[in-house]
């Protein structure tokens, strides 16, 4: 290949590390939070089966992790027409 046939995209080669941040974030951190309460009550009650921890995994942290994330994804949506509002009325 000549260099006339190549494309420069401008992007550095080699792994770049994606930063989470935003609803994201704030979806995993409830979401560990609320994995890490459902096993520990697991714990203390002695009922620490795999089956158990599959289930504290999906519900407690798929539930709490959706939830947090989709409030956070609307509050960040009504702060960005609130400060185009402002943008547009001076």
């Amino acid at each position: 290949m000549d260099e006339n046939s190549t494309v420069k995209t401008g992007h550095r080669r080699g792994a770049r590390r994606a930063r989470i941040g935003g609803p994201l974030a704030v979806g995993m951190i409830f979401a560990a939070v609320a994995i890490a309460l459902s096993l520990i009550g697991l714990w203390r009650e002695s009922n620490l089966t795999l089956r158990n921890v599959a289930l504290a995994i999906t519900l407690g942290g798929g539930t709490w992790g959706l939830i947090s994330w989709a409030i956070a994804s609307a509050v960040r949506d009504v702060e960005e027409d609130v400060a185009s509002r402002r943008d547009r009325n001076g």
